[in-house]
C-alpha cells in the first residue's frame, strides 16, 4: 500500500506530507552522503523545535550531503505501517531510513527514549549496535540528552556532545572518507572518536562494583579518557535559518524562532540547560533583524519569538525588542519572550510585548521561600516577583502562569507551604486591576540532572511525590487556585533514565517490546508496562534516584562539559551554606573553567550594533478606510494531490500565511483581537481534492483580480492554486453562506457500475434514509437524502450536487461499503452553485 492509502485512515494526515515551504529535495545520485535527522515525537512537536531545522539548512547548504527529516509517526499510522509491511520513511523523498548514510536522532527528553528504539524497529534496522555491520546507517544521537547517552548506549553508535553546527559537518565528511577508503564500521567508529565532541560508547568498557556503582570507566582504540564538549565559539559566523520551514498543519509553535543568545550563566544549581550551554553568546543585533525581516517574508508568521535561556538577560533586549515593535506592530506581528526570568523583566519590555496582543505571561519563582531560592541560586526576592506581577495586570495580564519546582534540596514543609502562600500573593497583587486577575500554579517535581551541582543529590520517590502533590491541591484550592502537576509516574522515569547506565539498556529494549512508545504523552504512557520491563530484568528504578557519593564515578563522569575539577561539587556545598554566586556575564568570573578566554568567552553584543529604527510607512492594511478604495475579490481555490489531506483549519493558515508573504493589503476586524478578513467555505472532507474551494478577501486598497491571483500563487506550495479570481460587491454573503450546492465527481471502483444503477434509483425514490454514523464516539442519525439535489452515473464516474455536508457517508450507503473504504475513494469536487446562479452558473 502506498502512503496515500494509508492517510486516508489515520488522524491528522498533514504530518506525513512532506513538500512543506522552506524544504529541500536534493538528488540522491549527485550526493556523497545522506543524512536522516530524526526527531523521536510526533511531527507537531518537532517542526517546534529550533535545533533539528538549524542542521537541516547547516547540511544542506553543502552540496556534496543531503538531509532529510523524520518525525515519530502516531500510533495509529504505525499500526497501519506494520500491518502493510511499510517501513518508516523520511518526509523529502520518502526513502526507508535503512536507505541512509546516518541516522541523527534529537534527545530534547528522556521519555522519548522509547520512540528512538521504536522508530529503528519500524524502519527495520536492527536496535542493537553489534548486529549492524556497515550496510546499515550509522546511528547518531545529540541533544540534552546525549550528555549522559548511557542507556542508549548499546543502541547507539555515536553521540555529539554540545554543540552541533560544525560538528555535523566534520561527522559527514568522515563517513565521506570512510566510505571512499572501503573501511569498515570498525574504522570508522575510530575516525569519528577523534573528532572532537563526539563520543563513541563502544569504545569505553564500564565495569560495576558489587553493590552495583560504576566501578570504572577505561577508554579503548585510543579514544581519549573522557570526550570534551563541542562549542561554537561565536554565534555570529553562522547563519540563521532565514527561510524556516513552514508546516501544513498547525505545530505546537506556529511563529518565527530566532535564537538571539545561547548560554546562561545566572547559575540556576537545578539547571542542566543553563550549564551545558556555558559560556554566553549572544549573537548580534543586526543580524537578528536581518533574520526576522527574511523569516517573515518567507514564512507569513504573525508572531516572532526571541528565545535564548533567559531572553531578558541579553544585553541589548530593550533596544531590539523596541526596534523590532517600531517596524512590525503597525503590520500586527506580535513580539514574545518565551524565557523571561522575573529580575530581567522590566515595564518597558512588558509594555513593548502588549503593542499587538499579549502573548502568554509565566513566571518562574522555582522555589516558595526565599531560603530555598538562595539554595538553588535563582537570585530572585519575593518582592520582585510581586512587582512584576503588579505590573503585568496592571498592563491588562488576566493570567499569570507560576512555575514552581517540589522536591529541591534541603526542601522542608514550609518551603511548601511558602510556595501556597506566594501564589496567593500574587493573585492579590491583581487585585483591583481592569477585569480582575487569576493565577494558575505549575509545580514540576524536581531531577537532579547530570553536570551540575545538584547531580549528587536524591530524587523523591514515586509515594512520596503522590502525597506532596495532593497536600499542594487542597491548599491551593483553599485559596481558590489552581493547580497544573507533571505526572508522578512520568518524573519517576524521567529521573531513572537520566541518572541512569548501560544496563538501562534491556530495560528500554523490554519496555519498547511490550508496547512502550510515546512515554511523554499522558494517554500513552504505560507504567505498569515500564514496571513489567524492570522486572523482568531484574532491576530496581528506585536505586537510580538514590542520593549519590561525592567521590563515586558516575555515569556520565567521562564526557567533559569544560568545567574545572571540583566546581560542580564547590557549587554543592555553596547552596548548603546558601551562598550565592553571582552572574559572569558582566561580573567577576566564577571560575567554572569553561572558558580559555581566546576563542571561547562569553560574547556580549554591543550597544553600537543595535540598528537604527526604519520607519517603514504606514502599512496599507492598517491605512483608514476609503469607500473608492475598499475591495473584495472572490478566489476559486484547487486543492489537489497530497495537501488534500490538510484538514480544513489547517488550510486556512496556509492561505492565511500565503496572503501574508504575498503582501496583499487584507483589511482586519476590529475588537481585542483583530484578524484578517478572509472567508472561507465549509469544511471540504479531508482526502477530498477540489477545483471549487471559495476564499474571499476583503482588501483596504484596490487591487486587480488578476494582480491577486498572480501574487498569492507565487506563494502557495504545491498542490494549491488560485483557479480564478474575480471582484465581487463589498457585502457579498461570505462563501459558507453563498454556495448553495456543491457537485462532486467520484471515479468508480471496477466491478461498482453493474449494481449501482439500481441502488442510485432506489436512492432518488426515497424521501427519508437515516442511517447511523459514529462522530467522535458518540452514536449520530444522518438522513442522507435531505441533502442530495441531483445525483447520476456518466462517463464511469458518479455525479452528486449535495447541498451540505460530506459525500462520504452516501458513497458508503450507494456502493455497499465501509466508511473507511468509502474514504479512500477518489472524490473530487469540481464546481459550487452560488446564491442567484442558474446551475449553469459554476465556478
Amino acid at each position: 500500500m502506498s502512503l496515500e492509502d494509508l492517510l486516508h485512515e489515520v488522524s491528522r494526515p498533514a504530518r506525513y506530507l512532506g513538500d512543506e515551504l522552506g524544504s529541500v529535495r536534493k538528488d540522491w545520485q549527485k550526493v556523497d552522503v545522506s543524512v536522516a535527522l530524526a526527531f523521536p515525537d510526533v511531527y507537531e512537536v518537532g517542526m517546534s523545535h529550533i535545533g533539528l531545522p538549524l542542521l537541516y539548512r547547516v547540511v544542506n547548504d553543502l552540496d556534496w550531503v543531503l538531509a532529510e527529516r523524520v518525525y515519530a509517526p502516531w500510533p495509529d499510522l504505525e499500526a497501519l505501517m506494520r500491518s502493510a509491511g511499510r517501513p518508516l520513511a523520511s518526509l523529502e523523498s520518502q526513502r526507508g531510513l535503512a536507505d541512509f548514510h546516518i541516522i541523527g536522532f534529537t534527545l530534547q527528553y528522556e521519555l522519548s527514549y522509547s520512540n528512538v528504539l521504536n522508530m529503528l524497529d519500524l524502519a527495520g534496522i536492527p536496535l542493537r549496535r553489534e548486529q549492524r555491520d556497515a550496510s546499515f546507517p550509522l546511528v547518531v544521537v545529540g541533544g540534552p540528552g546525549a550528555f549522559n547517552c548511557e542507556p542508549l548506549a548499546d543502541f547507539v553508535d555515536c553521540a555529539v556532545i554540545g554543540d552541533g553546527e560544525e560538528a555535523i559537518v566534520e561527522l559527514c565528511e568522515a563517513v565521506r572518507a570512510s566510505r571512499r577508503a572501503g573501511e569498515d564500521r570498525t574504522a570508522l567508529l575510530l575516525r569519528l572518536a577523534a573528532i572532537e565532541g563526539v563520543y563513541v560508547p563502544s569504545l569505553y568498557d564500564v565495569q560495576y562494583d558489587d553493590v552495583g556503582r560504576v566501578a570504572s570507566v577505561r577508554s579503548l582504540g585510543g579514544a581519549p579518557a573522557r570526550v570534551r564538549r563541542r562549542i561554537l565559539p561565536d554565534l555570529n559566523v553562522d547563519g540563521v535559518q532565514a527561510r524556516p520551514l513552514v508546516p501544513f498543519m498547525n505545530a505546537v509553535h506556529d511563529r518565527v524562532t530566532v535564537e538571539i543568545a545561547r548560554g546562561c550563566t545566572r547559575g540556576c544549581r537545578f539547571c542542566q540547560a543553563g550549564f551545558i550551554t556555558r559560556p554566553v553568546r549572544e549573537r548580534d543585533p543586526r543580524r537578528i533583524v536581518d533574520h526576522v525581516a527574511d523569516a517573515l517574508a518567507c514564512s507569513g508568521y504573525e508572531e516572532v519569538s526571541l528565545l535564548s535561556l533567559s531572553a531578558g538577560d541579553y544585553s541589548q533586549i530593550g533596544p531590539l525588542l523596541k526596534g523590532l515593535m517600531d517596524r512590525y506592530h503597525q503590520q500586527r506581528v506580535a513580539m514574545s519572550l518565551p524565557s523571561l526570568r522575573v529580575g530581567s523583566l522590566t515595564g518597558e519590555l512588558m509594555e513593548e510585548i502588549r503593542k499587538v496582543r499579549k502573548t502568554g505571561f509565566t513566571l518562574a519563582p522555582e522555589a516558595g521561600s526565599e531560603r530555598l531560592r538562595q539554595v538553588i541560586n535563582k537570585g530572585i526576592t519575593e518582592e520582585d516577583l510581586l512587582q512584576t506581577a503588579q505590573q503585568a495586570f496592571g498592563l491588562g495580564w488576566r493570567i499569570i502562569k507560576l512555575y514552581f519546582m517540589m522536591g529541591l534540596p534541603t526542601e522542608t514543609e514550609e518551603d511548601l507551604a511558602a510556595m501556597v502562600t506566594l501564589a496567593a500573593r500574587v493573585k492579590r497583587a491583581g487585585k483591583g486591576t481592569q477585569g480582575g486577575a487569576d493565577v494558575n500554579v505549575s509545580v514540576s517535581t524536581f531531577v537532579p540532572k547530570p553536570h551540575t551541582p545538584f547531580q549528587w543529590e536524591a530524587q523523591l520517590g514515586l509515594q512520596e511525590t503522590l502525597d506532596k502533590q495532593a497536600w499542594l491541591r487542597d491548599a491551593l484550592r483553599s485559596k481558590k487556585l489552581r493547580l497544573k502537576w507533571h505526572e508522578a509516574q512520568m518524573s519517576f522515569m524521567e529521573g531513572v533514565f537520566a541518572r541512569g547506565d548501560r544496563r538501562l539498556g534491556r530495560v528500554l529494549e523490554r519496555a519498547v517490546a511490550l508496547g512502550c512508545r510515546f512515554d511523554g504523552w499522558r494517554e500513552h504512557f504505560r507504567f505498569d508496562l515500564w514496571r513489567q520491563a524492570f522486572d523482568d530484568c531484574g532491576i530496581d528504578p528506585q536505586w537510580y534516584l538514590r542520593a549519590r557519593d561525592e567521590d563515586e564515578i558516575l555515569p556520565w563522569s567521562h564526557i567533559d562539559c569544560g568545567f574545572s575539577e571540583g566546581f560542580l561539587l564547590a557549587e554543592r556545598h555553596r547552596a548548603l551554606r546558601l551562598g550565592y554566586t553571582p552572574d559572569c556575564r558582566s561580573g567577576q568570573c566564577s571560575g567554572c573553567g569553561v572558558c580559555d578566554f581566546a576563542s571561547i568567552r562569553p560574547r556580549v553584543a554591543a550597544a553600537d550594533l543595535v540598528p537604527e529604527p526604519v520607519e517603514r510607512g504606514v502599512p496599507e492594511n492598517s491605512a483608514p478606510d476609503s469607500p473608492e478604495e475598499l475591495c473584495r475579490v472572490r478566489l476559486r481555490v484547487r486543492k489537489q494531490g497530497r495537501v488534500r489531506f490538510v484538514g480544513h483549519l489547517d488550510f486556512m493558515s496556509l492561505i492565511h500565511r500565503a496572503v501574508r508573504r504575498a503582501g496583499l493589503p487584507v483589511r482586519f476586524s476590529g475588537g481585542f483581537h483583530p484578524s484578517p478578513q478572509i472567508s472561507f467555505p465549509d469544511a471540504l472532507p479531508t482526502g477530498v481534492e477540489s477545483d471549487a474551494e471559495i476564499v474571499d478577501l476583503k482588501l483596504c486598497r484596490h487591487r486587480e483580480p488578476e494582480e491577486v491571483l498572480a501574487a498569492i500563487n507565487a506563494q502557495l506550495p504545491r498542490g494549491v492554486e488560485v483557479l480564478a479570481a474575480q471582484t465581487v460587491a463589498w457585502k457579498a454573503a461570505a462563501p459558507a453562506v453563498a454556495i448553495r450546492s456543491s457537485v462532486y465527481r467520484v471515479l468508480l471502483p471496477a466491478g461498482a457500475s453493474d449494481a449501482l444503477p439500481e441502488r442510485v434509483a432506489a436512492f432518488l425514490e426515497r424521501e427519508v434514509l437515516e442511517v447511523a454514523r459514529l462522530k467522535k464516539g458518540r452514536e449520530q442519525i444522518l438522513d442522507l437524502r435531505a441533502a442530495v439535489e441531483d445525483l447520476r452515473i456518466e462517463d464511469g464516474s458518479l455525479w452528486l450536487r449535495l447541498t451540505k455536508g460530506s459525500p462520504m457517508p452516501l458513497l458508503a450507503w450507494l456502493l455497499d461499503i465501509p466508511a473507511a473504504q468509502a474514504a479512500r475513494l477518489p472524490v473530487r469536487k469540481v464546481a459550487v452553485v452560488l446564491d442567484g446562479e442558474a446551475d449553469s452558473g459554476y465556478i
